[in-house]
């Protein structure tokens, strides 16, 4: 099982991918003059400390962002997420990683607005801390954010990116996962919505992608990033994965360039690989009779041995 304090796991492989994705959503997005809204139900504590308290104790940083720190060869998407953790580290020590509240609020204009709920009680205090400088632009409430967000929809200025990303401690919250996308696609068909979800051997973890193309109303997209091979015991996280409904149409190209350079940098072992699919609701085979969910159609690719 994941521990629900991010802390334990800031900056690792896992929030590589999910925050290298949400940075290149909200500057696509910010290419507009339109303004639009960041929406994140599951908002943590904002910004974690890599050198003392809950990373400290699994050290999970070290084989994520710890491992493109140094390096001189990074992709373009992963170089501008690498600046961004740079900023929040301006005495060049690798120290605090930011949460996704922060790497949004670092791209998003003053006409642009935060909405972050959050509901446990500490988290809370520290978001409202590290978010002091976003001012009034950001709003944050200590409340479920699956339930808040649908309340939101759709945002005045009809333009949104949000990221729904849960701990995933209990079974419930692949469900309502899914229960809370088919309301907001109802309310705002026309958002930019990033789900988050790890890669474990659960059932409900390895159909969610499948359940998620089943709501498509427009285009989507499937990226994910697997370190290496599931643990035998059946416990731990070995990848992850971002799914996305009305993805940029720039953003398949940067990630098939982006995830084999990723994926080999941060390997644990030689089953590392990475999937991207992408897709319309009229792609999609027939759903089997009886299930509600059609087969599974990750796309896995082997990592060359150059890239290792």
């Amino acid at each position: 099982m994941l521990s629900y304090r991010h802390a334990f796991h800031a900056g690792n492989h896992a929030d590589a991918l999910k925050h290298i994705t949400l940075v290149q959503l909200a500057r696509y997005l910010a290419q507009k003059a339109k303004p639009f809204w960041y929406i994140d139900t599951h908002a943590g504590a904002g910004r974690y400390a890599l050198d003392s308290g809950y990373a400290l104790r699994k050290m999970e940083h070290a084989n994520g962002i710890g491992r493109l720190w140094h390096r001189a060869d990074l992709p373009p998407i992963v170089a501008d997420y690498v600046s961004l953790v740079r900023n929040a580290n301006p005495g060049g020590q690798l120290r605090i990683y930011p949460g996704a509240a922060l790497f949004a609020l670092s791209v998003l204009r003053d006409v642009d607005r935060l909405r972050l709920f959050e509901l446990h009680g500490n988290e809370v205090r520290l978001l409202r801390g590290n978010l002091k400088t976003a001012g009034r632009r950001a709003i944050i409430e200590a409340s479920d954010g699956f339930s808040g967000l649908t309340a939101l929809l759709p945002p005045p200025p009809r333009r949104a990116l949000v990221l729904i990303d849960p701990p995933y401690e209990e079974k419930q919250d692949y469900e309502r996962v899914v229960q809370t996308m088919k309301k907001a696609l109802a309310r705002f068909p026309g958002g930019v919505y990033a789900i988050w979800y790890p890669w474990l051997a659960r059932l409900d973890a390895q159909e969610l992608p499948s359940r998620l193309k089943r709501l498509a109303v427009g285009n989507w997209l499937h990226a994910g990033l697997r370190i290496g091979a599931a643990p035998k015991d059946g416990f731990g996280l070995y990848g992850s994965g971002v799914f996305i409904f009305n993805p940029p149409w720039t953003l398949y190209g940067v990630l098939s360039e982006t995830l084999p350079w990723l994926a080999g940098v941060l390997a644990a072992g030689p089953d590392a690989s990475f999937t991207l699919e992408s897709g319309t609701p009229e792609s999609l085979p027939p759903v089997s009779p009886g299930t509600g969910i059609s087969r599974k159609t990750w796309k896995h690719k082997n990592i060359p041995e150059s890239l290792r």
